[in-house]
């Protein structure tokens, strides 16, 4: 069997890194910079006042005190956005709101509540020193310097930068387009009655949402019947557009196993991983497209996708930080695993207040069909290979969903 790792390892270059492509700021919320991005402007672009006040020079309010104002003429008015600012004459201010331009020959700014605010005349009750309540240029950010790297993730606050610094549009990895498959005869699609030996199709629902969760976009294709000219028929023209290929079910070791079957000896290769729940898995190119094809249980789609598909769906497009959060906790109960394999299982993780571990304790069986224990649980336990048996009390990983 392929150990865990080097699985994961090999799905994750099968697909390799998307190309990036430029996008306007207001569509490029949650997409990862492909490029540094260097301030085309310093932050602030000009000296300005923080304050809604008067420009003057400290040394003309160094006596200024509530028994004893300073009375000086208000030479100017100077709102945010005027571009004709005129130089403040000493023995005078100018009126002036926040962001405006600090003009030249003042040094200072006196908020208004330190004033009468007055419009001719301003008696001023509190003395100023050089540089208060000035915002300088370049103080935030100078220009011609790397504002935001390649790798970050764009949120808001990125793309309030990005605009800040002059940008309209950046340089992003391109999201991903997967096409995803399920296989199965005995796949129903809500709300269609099921008849004995059916059931509803659920995997492509939950794939899709997956991926979606993570910028992808996704075309669906549900409920191949287990005929191999007709898995081939039905997907072969919409890879056109797919940067990959994710298939549920048709992968095991019995008959009927239409992916298998249909993509041996077409660049897919099949083999057992040591995991559990999830053994049988497939990767590689199809007509050109890399596909991975997943087990048809619920449960082994989920955990396939969390330990193999999200590190490399993130990665691909462009993520640095593709793992999920890892702590240690103690066993509220004690738990058996083959010791072949690495198990991952259903948890429901606690923090304890004051202590570096919390508690987990198992939601569900390890059965690979007990879908319901997933919407129960925040996490996956990890059980390592080696290990078949953990006591109540022992300390275990635990991935956070």
């Amino acid at each position: 069997m392929i150990s865990v790792d080097a699985y994961r390892e090999t799905v994750t270059e099968l697909l390799g890194r998307t190309p990036a492509t430029t996008l306007p700021l207001a569509e490029a919320a949650g997409f990862v910079l492909a490029e540094d991005v260097h301030a085309g402007v310093s932050l602030p672009p000009f000296d300005n006042s923080a304050m809604d006040g008067y420009a003057v020079r400290a040394a003309d309010v160094a006596g200024a005190a509530a028994g004893s104002p300073v009375t000086l003429p208000v030479a100017d008015d100077i709102p945010a956005g005027r571009v004709d600012v005129a130089t403040l004459e000493p023995g005078t201010a100018h009126r002036i709101m926040t962001g405006a331009p600090l003009p030249p020959g003042a040094d200072a700014i006196v908020m208004v509540e330190e004033t009468d605010g007055g419009t001719v005349d301003v008696r001023i009750s509190k003395a100023a020193a050089a540089g208060d309540h000035v915002r300088r240029t370049g103080e935030d950010v100078e220009r011609g310097v790397v504002a935001l790297r390649a790798g970050t993730v764009l949120g808001h606050s990125q793309l309030g930068l990005a605009a800040a610094v002059g940008l309209a549009e950046l340089s992003v990895h391109r999201p991903l387009s997967v096409l995803v498959v399920s296989t199965g005869t005995e796949l129903v699609e809500a709300p269609n009655p099921l008849r004995h030996g059916q059931i509803y199709e659920s995997n492509s629902v939950m794939l899709a949402a997956a991926l979606r969760e993570l910028g992808c976009r996704v075309a669906v294709v549900r409920s191949v019947v287990d005929d191999v000219e007709e898995f081939r028929k039905i997907i072969e023209p919409e890879l056109a557009d797919a940067d990959l290929l994710i298939t549920s079910g048709g992968v095991s070791a019995g008959a009927y196993e239409v992916v298998k079957d249909a993509l041996t000896g077409q660049g897919v290769q099949f083999q057992k991983i040591a995991i559990q729940p999830g053994g049988p898995q497939g990767c590689g190119h199809w007509n050109g497209v890399p596909v991975v094809t997943l087990p048809g249980n619920p449960v082994s789609v989920l955990v396939s996708f969390e330990a193999f598909l999200r590190p490399a769906l993130l990665s691909a497009m462009g993520h640095t930080d593709v793992d999920r959060r890892r702590v240690r906790a103690r066993l509220s109960e004690a738990m058996t695993s083959p010791s072949s394999r690495r198990q991952f299982r259903r948890g429901f993780y606690t923090p304890t207040e004051g202590e570096v571990t919390g508690v987990v304790g198992p939601r569900g069986g390890p059965g690979s069909h007990l879908l319901a224990a997933f919407t129960q649980a925040n996490c996956l336990i990890v059980l390592p290979e080696g290990v078949g048996e953990v006591a109540e009390g022992d300390e275990v990983d635990v991935l956070l969903l």
